[in-house]
């Protein structure tokens, strides 16, 4: 069954649930009712009838009888009749059916006033032993009252009750199909679309979400979730086109140069000494493809209490065995952060290394760390002729290469992984100033500690 089908169905079951019972405690609350109704009016038309006899003096019983029965008049279902020793005697005007005899033989037999049901409790009475003085016979007026049809009307009103419930109960699942159809339009636009997909490979394709509720939230996280895919697809294709044409190289120059390798012990040497070298920048670029990879892992980071101080001055330090120049330090950040300082030094000794590529002998490189606005920054800058503006952005990208720099263009990818991984972000100020901005609150040390 579908999503739908289930909801509306879960829908009118509680529904009708909920109307059954309320129905039935409405019919059994009128039954009740009716029955108290009944049992007052019996008992009224026996104060009525007691009221009356004081009131008029009379000589016998046919004459109080008369009397009474012309000037009370029964009401909706419900009959008089009258007893005298045991027999019949009389009846109100309305009288709508005959005594049966074995009721009469059961209410001449009571000296008392006296109540029941007769035809297996269709029919309630109340019988009322009268005598008058100066008469030796014995009397009694009967009330009956036709509980059935009290009954009726309440089963009438029961039944239509059930009939509105009925219809209502139909309106609700068809206002509950229309809805549930409404709202989980955005799911099956979810399925139908995941379906093309899957058939086209296209993930170019997205949800028209309208509306603020959960549903259309699903709808607008899938559409995120389609994005997310579609980039990483894209960057999974550039990233194997790139890497095949820059694994390609190498091979095809140890290949060919094994082929030609000559027979002397000079050439064989040559060969040797270029495939290694081919063979080692072979190893550089898979471990930096491999360190990509990992960037893209929750497991990346190992997230330790850093002095930022400590790991700028650390960084020089490293620094120093690249080379002769004239190495800085510019400020140092006196705070502690949440960080991976492997990844950090990693990202800066990258750059670094950068720097000192493009500087000569006696060049200024300069490492330095401060806090803006809460947020830590680090940076690595010299006096060499820095990146052209038009290259600023691009060269953090995976493979890319400015003029004629040396490796295979994933050094500044590596940093901008580490630093996004850092929740913070890279780029370059004046052409020469590589800056990294690490997101999170800083903890400033106690200048009393």
């Amino acid at each position: 069954m579908s999503a739908r089908f289930r909801i509306v169905g879960w829908m009118l079951a509680v529904v009708g649930l909920a109307l059954a019972v309320a129905i039935s405690a409405g019919w059994a609350v009128l039954v009740q009712r009716e029955a108290e109704v009944v049992n007052d009016e019996l008992r009224n038309e026996v104060d009525k009838l007691r009221g009356f006899a004081a009131q008029r003096p009379v000589s016998d019983l046919d004459e109080l009888f008369d009397a009474y029965l012309q000037v009370n008049v029964a009401d909706r279902w419900e009959t008089f009749f009258t007893l005298v020793d045991g027999r019949w005697h009389g009846r109100s005007p309305d009288h709508r059916a005959e005594a049966d005899p074995r009721l009469i033989d059961r209410i001449a037999r009571h000296t008392q006033v006296a109540t029941g049901s007769h035809d297996e409790g269709r029919i309630r009475w109340a019988a009322i032993p009268v005598s008058v003085i100066g008469d030796a016979r014995k009397g009694h007026f009967v009330i009956l009252v036709f509980y059935d049809r009290h009954r009726a009307e309440v089963d009438r009103a029961v039944r239509l009750l059930v009939l509105s419930a009925l219809g209502a109960l139909a309106l609700a699942g068809a206002a509950g199909w229309f809805v549930a159809g409404r709202v989980l339009s955005p799911v099956r636009l979810v399925r139908t679309t995941a379906e093309r997909i899957s058939d086209s490979s296209d993930l170019s394709q997205r949800l028209t979400v309208t509306g603020n509720d959960d549903v259309a939230a699903l709808a607008r996280t899938f559409n995120h979730m389609l994005d997310r895919l579609e980039r990483a697809f894209a960057i999974q294709r550039e990233f194997l086109d790139d890497a095949g044409h820059e694994l390609r190289t190498p091979i095809t120059v140890v290949r060919g140069h094994l082929e030609l390798m000559g027979a002397s012990d000079e050439e064989r040497e040559e060969t040797l000494a270029l495939v290694t070298d081919e063979l080692d920048r072979m190893s550089r670029i898979v471990e930096d493809l491999l360190t990509l990879a990992k960037a893209e892992q929750p497991g990346f980071l190992a997230v330790e209490e850093v002095e930022v101080a400590d790991l700028t001055v650390s960084v020089v330090a490293k620094a120093r065995a690249l080379g002769e120049r004239r190495w800085r330090v510019d400020s140092l950040a006196e705070v502690s952060i949440m960080a991976d300082r492997q990844r950090l030094t990693q990202a800066l000794m990258q750059l670094v290394a950068n720097a000192f590529r493009h500087t000569g002998e006696g060049g200024e490189i300069a490492v330095g760390s401060a806090v803006q606005d809460g947020q830590v920054t680090l940076w690595v800058r010299d006096d060499g002729p820095g990146v052209p503006a038009d290259d600023r952005e691009r060269i953090f990208q995976r493979f890319v290469r400015v003029g004629s720099s040396p490796g295979a263009g994933l050094g500044l990818a590596i940093v901008r992984s580490i630093a996004e991984a850092h929740g913070g972000t890279v780029h370059v100020e004046d052409g020469a100033r590589f800056v990294i901005t690490v997101e999170g609150t800083c903890d400033e040390p106690d200048p009393d500690s």
